[in-house]
């Protein structure tokens, strides 16, 4: 673990956690709004940033000015899907465009607790339908925390469909269980410093809607884990969200399939937004590795 990684995460637990309770997340959703953050210089200069609306959401496409590859990133952002995307978001990505040469699009997805699951997959069939008519032939999904999740479930829906395969799955600090039943949850709670069990659990209940929080639409991970892209998942040790991270890396070994679980000491969550640390620059270029076809 190097030092700027430790001192993040000191610093970090001086800060409220957002999702302590149910009743601080409904303080913070009275709060937020539920515009992304807007775009910063360092995404302009990378890449052109354009933006149509697709089932009545904001969808961005980011292309590089430079050196684009011609393959494809459908990246949806975290936010325990009640809070809007941070400039963190657009940074990371920013960072990813230029390392990879890759384009991007992000479906700013409804929030809940006015939108939930339903609503997303909706809009993500449509984005995906979207490239696929243009021809793009090279598309990898992937997303952070919640957004993790989501880029799961649209795997699962295109591989029970019947559409063609991402060329790769990229979850970094993926929230898979909306139920956060792992035994291990309330041991890892004490070492989180920034996220809080029950305020997720029922955020990802807004989320369900109508459905049963262990449907594998919104905890994919109690779905069938057979036949999915090559999968790469990027976690700290200091995330509640880690047990669940280990959890589907065995399963989807024991499915047959190809997944690799990095796993980085002393990281928190979503610890790829902090590119000082050399834990985040690490992951970073192995995410950027495997949009460019060679890790």
């Amino acid at each position: 673990m190097s030092l700027l990684m430790a001192a993040t995460r000191s610093l970090l637990y001086l800060f409220p956690r957002t999702t302590r309770s149910g009743q601080s997340v409904r303080r913070e959703i009275a709060r937020r709004g539920t515009e992304a953050a807007p775009f910063p210089r360092s995404l302009h200069r990378v890449a052109v940033v354009t933006e149509t609306t697709v089932e009545g959401q904001r969808v961005v496409r980011i292309t590089p000015r430079r050196g684009a590859t011609g393959a494809h990133l459908v990246w949806t952002c975290g936010g325990a899907y009640v809070y809007p995307a941070l400039r963190t978001h657009w940074a990371l990505l920013a960072r990813l465009v230029r390392a990879s040469g890759v384009t991007v699009t992000v479906p700013l997805y409804g929030l809940a607790p006015e939108h939930d699951v339903d609503d997303a997959v909706r809009l993500l069939d449509a984005v995906h339908d979207g490239l696929r008519s243009e021809g793009v032939e090279v598309v990898h999904l992937g997303g952070d925390s919640a957004g993790g999740a989501l880029a799961l479930v649209q795997a699962l829906r295109h591989r029970d469909a019947g559409r063609p395969a991402a060329a790769s799955l990229l979850l970094v600090s993926p929230w898979l269980d909306a139920t956060l039943s792992d035994p291990e949850v309330p041991w890892l709670a004490d070492l989180d410093p920034m996220l809080g069990r029950d305020g997720l659990v029922a955020a990802g209940a807004w989320w369900a809607g109508a459905h049963d929080r262990r449907d594998p639409l919104v905890s994919p991970l109690f779905g069938e884990l057979g036949g999915l892209p090559p999968v790469f998942a990027y976690q700290g040790d200091r995330d509640l969200l880690v047990a669940d991270a280990k959890e589907l890396a065995r399963r989807v070994s024991r499915a047959g399939g190809d997944v690799e679980l990095r796993l980085y000491r002393g990281a928190f969550h979503v610890f790829v937004g902090a590119p000082w640390t050399r834990e985040a620059r690490r992951a970073t270029a192995h995410l950027a590795g495997v949009l460019r076809g060679r890790a």
